[in-house]
């Protein structure tokens, strides 16, 4: 069965860290490729190994990711998106 899930990924240090918010599973590449490849295999395993208590716990967790329009007079580079 295949199910959706959501993947942030952020440099950071020169590594990209990737988290998936709805079940709190996180991993990281040095590349987003494989940061997503990692997270990927990390959310299989947590899936594996996880009790039921366990991910019914983390999937009633109430998480909003949106996109946010604000004012400011600093420059930020633009944030790539899907």
């Amino acid at each position: 069965m295949k199910t959706k899930l959501t993947g942030i990924i952020e440099k950071e240090d020169g590594w990209y860290a990737a988290l998936c918010p709805e079940m709190n599973v996180a991993s990281q590449g040095k590349t987003v490729d494989e940061a997503r490849a990692n997270l990927i295999e990390a959310l299989e395993l947590f899936f594996e190994c996880a009790s039921e208590e366990e991910i019914e716990r983390r999937s009633n967790r109430e998480i909003y990711v949106e996109s946010l329009e604000i004012s400011t007079n600093l420059r930020i580079k633009s944030v790539k998106t899907d």
